[in-house]
């Protein structure tokens, strides 16, 4: 019987400078921890199963993809899934560690099984928290049980997405987010993103990529530097909100390369 017992599931490729403190974060709430690595070249194995973790290598073909396979790895029903630069503040374990105690058994007040529990994600510049810029409160689903639901969304932004007969409640707490070492790893992320989002593109509306490749870069910048407060932050947060225009921009206009491309290979077969 594994009710109250939870898995921590953490998804890995060359992570050996966050993987420690991610394990460290986790370890006091986890019955397993399983980190699922998709063939790092770096200490990132060693480095997790010294800690405790066991390691299973998995190709990766997509974080959706990747993500679900991980969380069909877990022993236990309830899993709390992570990535390897993340971490758990003590609040957030503390509010784990209390539902966990009660065997994950609420219910909510429509007489709905409680499905998964969604956390504030605060994400860091370097060792600086920004509450701006669109960054925050970044709400994520990620302590769930992995029968009631899967990881969907639109590759790199995946999310867990529950089944309409679960609920889902709010913890309080952070889950502290390290993947900005500096402004450039910022600017890599942006051009990485812009890449990968734009292959979703390929066979959509050609009128509606280019309306967004017109509209979506500069609204996004605006939103996220005026609305969502970016202007805070000074420098540092006309960077971050610069960057964001450039994957939307990456991603709507290599979208529109990418589905015309398409477009002609469909002609060419055709003939």
């Amino acid at each position: 019987m594994n009710r109250g017992r939870l898995s921590v599931v953490i998804i890995t490729f060359n992570e050996e400078n966050n993987i420690g403190n991610c394990i460290q974060s986790v370890k006091s709430l986890a019955d397993e921890i399983i980190v699922v690595d998709s063939f790092s070249t770096d200490r990132t194995c060693e480095i997790a199963e010294n800690m405790g973790a066991t390691v299973v290598q998995h190709a990766f073909e997509g974080h959706i993809q990747q993500k679900n396979w991980a969380k069909d790895q877990a022993n236990f029903d309830w899993v709390l899934s992570l990535d390897a630069d993340e971490c758990l503040s003590p609040e957030l374990i503390d509010a784990i560690l209390k539902i966990k105690l009660d065997q994950f058994s609420e219910i909510t007040e429509n007489n709905l099984p409680i499905g998964g529990y969604s956390m504030n994600r605060l994400n860091h510049l370097g060792s600086k928290p920004i509450k701006g810029c669109g960054w925050y409160p970044d709400r994520k689903l990620r302590l769930w049980n992995r029968r009631s639901g899967q990881w969907t969304g639109t590759n790199p932004h995946d999310r867990f997405e529950l089944k309409d007969s679960h609920a889902q409640k709010h913890l309080s707490g952070h889950i502290l987010h390290y993947t900005y070492e500096n402004k450039q790893a910022v600017l890599n992320q942006a051009i990485k993103f812009g890449k990968i989002g734009s292959k979703t593109l390929d066979e959509s509306n050609l009128i509606t990529i280019l309306f967004k490749f017109i509209t979506s870069p500069t609204l996004k910048f605006l939103k996220n530097y005026f609305i969502k407060g970016g202007f805070k932050y000074g420098w540092n947060g006309f960077y971050i909100c610069a960057c964001q225009w450039l994957e939307s921009f990456i991603k709507y206009g290599k979208g529109i390369l990418l589905n015309l491309n398409n477009k002609k290979r469909v002609e060419r077969s055709q003939v």
